[in-house]
């Protein structure tokens, strides 16, 4: 589907690599190792911009965040990736600082209220201070290290808002004409919407046990076969989250349950239950509700989504051209220590 990967414009939320991931990855790292974050003295330096100097901490804070998502997310680069990347956020960093320099200049101010307000919004994503503290230590970053990338960020993306945002408007006729050119990229495939009953088991757990929970269905499928109410036995017998909810799982694609509940939901017909079902959740009852063909999403459901990233995209080559025009007239120097100078290629 269109909008599956979410595409975002770069240097202009939060200001840089590190502090959209730092906002994202904090509630991600609470129970897990910390990564190991190289010590360097605060003369190291990995360029210099305009006399502004990126440190070799925050290159190895930038690097360790985004090894943290990855981590998160279950993958990993291999070397030439990780070069690339490593590439990748140097020149990210350079940008950032030549964006804040002329945000600077152009006198863009941050208000502390609103640093509060962000800073807030990360916190919320903790049980407690404790565990914020807690995943601020694991990235060796302090409060105020993140108040401080915090207001950069807040200052980059107020001057792209200013400077370019706020004069690009999309068209109707831009976005109709783009979805019309497009339209295998709005293609939505077969969905279904089902409710489920479900008795857990522990599959490494006694016989008797999983004994006990396939008797405990069979009594709740004859309690169905009796014209009982579906919803109102998976309110009292089931299992699951969905519970709560009658069973109601919402709409699903093929592939996003686990194979043996996927085949049978989607052979049902709507209206129809399903015999009992065995995963290595537990046991399953379930009854479609709705299907829905593939087929193409119409206009009017993206209509707005497509605005927006036809804007962003506007927005970014812009910001990306005006880079271009910074980066001419700066004096950026590099600087690695001999390793990453030799890895990086420069």
């Amino acid at each position: 589907m269109f909008f599956g990967k979410g595409e975002i414009y770069m240097h202009t939320k939060r200001g840089g690599f590190f502090c959209a991931l730092v906002l994202a990855i904090l509630p991600m790292i609470i129970g897990r190792p910390a990564l190991a974050i190289e010590k360097h003295g605060p003369e190291d330096k990995v360029a210099v911009v305009n006399g502004s100097t990126i440190t070799q901490e925050n290159f190895n804070r930038e690097m360790n965040a985004f090894r943290q998502r990855l981590l998160s997310e279950g993958r990993s680069l291999s070397d030439s990736q990780l070069l690339e990347m490593k590439k990748d956020i140097l020149e990210s960093l350079i940008n950032t600082e030549l964006l804040y320099q002329d945000a600077q200049r152009q006198g863009i101010k941050i208000d502390e209220a609103d640093i509060d307000k962000e800073l807030m919004t990360v916190k919320e994503r903790f049980p407690n201070e404790v565990e914020f503290k807690n995943a601020l230590s694991k990235m060796n970053l302090s409060e105020a290290d993140l108040r401080s990338e915090i207001k950069r960020g807040l200052a980059v993306q107020h001057f792209v808002d200013k400077k370019f945002a706020q004069g690009i408007a999309i068209s109707d006729k831009e976005t109709k004409a783009y979805y019309d050119g497009h339209r295998d990229s709005f293609k939505e495939p077969e969905r279904m919407r089902a409710s489920h009953i479900l008795i857990k088991f522990d599959s490494r757990g006694e016989k008797s046990q999983k004994a006990a929970s396939r008797k405990k269905i069979e009594k709740v499928q004859q309690k169905l076969k009796k014209g009982e109410d579906f919803a109102a036995l998976a309110k009292e017998f089931s299992e699951g989250p969905s519970a709560a909810k009658g069973g109601d799982l919402g709409y699903f694609t093929r592939g996003q349950m686990v194979k043996p509940f996927d085949d049978a939901a989607f052979a049902l017909k709507p209206g129809e239950v399903s015999d009992i079902v065995e995963t290595r959740f537990g046991y399953h009852l379930i009854k479609a509700v709705e299907k829905k063909p593939e087929g193409i999403i119409a206009y009017a459901e993206v209509k707005d989504r497509l605005q927006e990233h036809l804007k962003q995209k506007k927005v970014r080559d812009e910001v990306s051209s005006y880079i271009k025009e910074l980066r001419g007239k700066a004096k950026i120097e590099r600087f690695m220590d001999k390793n990453q100078h030799d890895e990086l290629g420069k």
